[in-house]
């Protein structure tokens, strides 16, 4: 059980997430595993990536059955990409949990650079909102599908992100659906995700439960507080996502310059 600071830094660190999600509707949880290294004092990457893994599950499925009701998840689809993508989930995780953690976390860093630039990109919203999965459409949609599926799971296991940057484009490149329907759809693959990366350090003993309880009950915290906050500041959303990029970029950057010297060190 971690001590009183500790459990502060936690709880605060979950409700910096959850507060950028609730904020910019996205990519937060990228920033689970450096603060829970670098803010909360996790000391290995390993045990950081499995315990973000639980927090980022969580946060999605929240999210996800906000959007249900709302309409927005095409359930076929998301059901055979999310299936394709937890085996790609247990693979990556596999993968990366023999390597040396320095060297993961400098990787972890270059694709936080990666993605801050792809988050400055704007998307747009045309698509199909009718396009479904159905014995009509299986021979075209399914390929996609699990295919790309498959790949964002493995990339998002490797990591030990939710990898949403990465499941929206996805989901909009396979079927040719809007982007709200897959924003909406896109959660049921990252609460998926999650779970699995999370259940595949579990088994290693590489999940901290205590911190990965209060790192989720800060999320949900500062998600309500993010979502109030979000409403007052709806005509800057824009603005909100191009800082949040920003500081995605210059984190990984620290991340990758910090990774660089440890295995410098090393050598």
């Amino acid at each position: 059980m971690p001590d009183g600071v500790t459990s502060l830094l936690a709880t605060g660190s979950g409700g910096l997430v959850g507060l950028v999600l609730g904020l910019v509707g996205g990519g937060g949880s990228i920033l689970a595993v450096p603060l829970l290294v670098y803010v909360v004092g996790v000391a290995s990457p390993h045990v950081a990536i499995g315990t973000s893994a639980i927090a980022v599950s969580a946060s999605a499925l929240g999210n996800l059955l906000t959007h249900w009701r709302l309409g927005n998840v095409k359930g076929r689809c998301a059901a055979v990409f999310a299936a394709a993508g937890v085996l790609g989930a247990f693979a990556g995780s596999a993968v990366a949990k023999t390597l040396d953690g320095d060297r993961l976390l400098a990787l972890f860093g270059v694709v936080m650079v990666v993605v801050g630039a792809v988050m400055l990109r704007r998307r747009g919203s045309g698509g199909d909102p009718d396009v479904r999965l159905s014995a009509a459409t299986a021979r075209r949609l399914l390929p996609p599908l699990l295919g790309i599926g498959f790949g964002v799971g493995l990339f998002s296991g490797f990591f030990g992100i939710g990898g949403g940057f990465l499941i929206v484009p996805g989901l909009m490149l396979a079927t040719g659906m809007p982007l709200t329907f897959a924003i909406g759809t896109s959660l049921v693959a990252v609460s998926a995700f999650g779970a699995a990366t999370a259940a595949s350090y579990a088994l290693s003993g590489l999940v901290d439960w205590w911190l990965a309880g209060l790192f989720v009950l800060g999320g949900l915290l500062g998600g309500f507080a993010g979502a109030a906050l979000g409403k007052l500041m709806a005509s800057r959303k824009r603005m909100l996502g191009t800082v949040f990029a920003g500081l995605v970029i210059v984190v990984g950057i620290y991340i990758v310059t910090r990774g660089v010297l440890a295995l410098a060190a090393t050598a």
